[in-house]
This record gives C-alpha cells, sequence and structure tokens, in this order.
C-alpha cells in the first residue's frame, strides 16, 4: 500500500480542483448559516430579494438556474417563515412580485454578513489580484 496516493492526473482536472474547493468552501458556509436556518438556496433567494426588491419568481429561476417546481416549495418555506411578502408586480399585473419583511431583510443583512466572513477566511489565501482573476475566470465558466 503507497503511503502517498498519486493525484496528481486528477489535479490537472477542472472539475476535480473546482469540486474540491466547493465541497471545502460550502461546507464552511452551511455551517456559518446554521444559525440563520437558511440553506445556501435560501440565502441567495433572499439575497435576490434583497437586492432586486420586487423580483419575480422567474427572474429568480433565470438568476440561479432553478427549475420552477423547485422555486415553488423553497419560496413556501421562506413565506411561512414570514421572511417574504408577494404583491402584485409594479410593471407586469400579471407577475407577483417578492419582497423581504423587515425579520427577512434582518436576517439576510446578518446573513450577509457571515457570508462576507466566510469568504474572507478562504480568500486571505490568495492576493487581491489572485482573487479577482479567480473570480474572473470563475464566471467566463458559468456565464
Amino acid at each position: 500500500m503507497a503511503e502517498r496516493i498519486d493525484t496528481r492526473y486528477l489535479e490537472t482536472l477542472l472539475g476535480y480542483n473546482t469540486r474540491r474547493a466547493t465541497l471545502v468552501i460550502v461546507a464552511d458556509f452551511m455551517a456559518q448559516m446554521q444559525p440563520f436556518d437558511l440553506s445556501t438556496v435560501e440565502f441567495s433567494v433572499l439575497s435576490l430579494i434583497r437586492h432586486n426588491p420586487g423580483i419575480t419568481s422567474r427572474q429568480i429561476c433565470t438568476a440561479l438556474n432553478i427549475l420552477p417546481p423547485n422555486l415553488v416549495g423553497l419560496l413556501k418555506r421562506i413565506e411561512k417563515r414570514e421572511l417574504i411578502t408577494r404583491a402584485p408586480h409594479l410593471t407586469d399585473g400579471r407577475a407577483i412580485g417578492l419582497s423581504l419583511t423587515a425579520a427577512g431583510s434582518s436576517l439576510i443583512q446578518a446573513a450577509e454578513k457571515t457570508a462576507a466572513s466566510s469568504d474572507a477566511h478562504f480568500l486571505s489565501k490568495l492576493s487581491t489580484s489572485e482573487q479577482e482573476v479567480l473570480k474572473k475566470l470563475l464566471k467566463k465558466i458559468y456565464l
């Protein structure tokens, strides 16, 4: 049995490297979100609503690449927690806009501060220019 496992080939693969980094980052993020009782997707949805008051479900699905049936249950859960409200959209009478309640606003503001601290922990391993390059390159892949 080898003392050290040879992972050199795997380390040449983008998927392997991004998955390894994702596992570490998401595990920390989920632990940080426990006090807020938010999953990663719930956090993302609430953050989108915070920064885009009146956003529609369709817009959220597009922005986060979520299937509409999956978003329906999530919205019901966060609405039951009284974190969001629904109201007729300002410009599209057929659509329903989503906004945060006061409780939702307080919760996501605190959660976003915590998320920023979590990111800062991992990003501190990179120089400022490396951080910007990493974000730019990742966006080139998924946008």
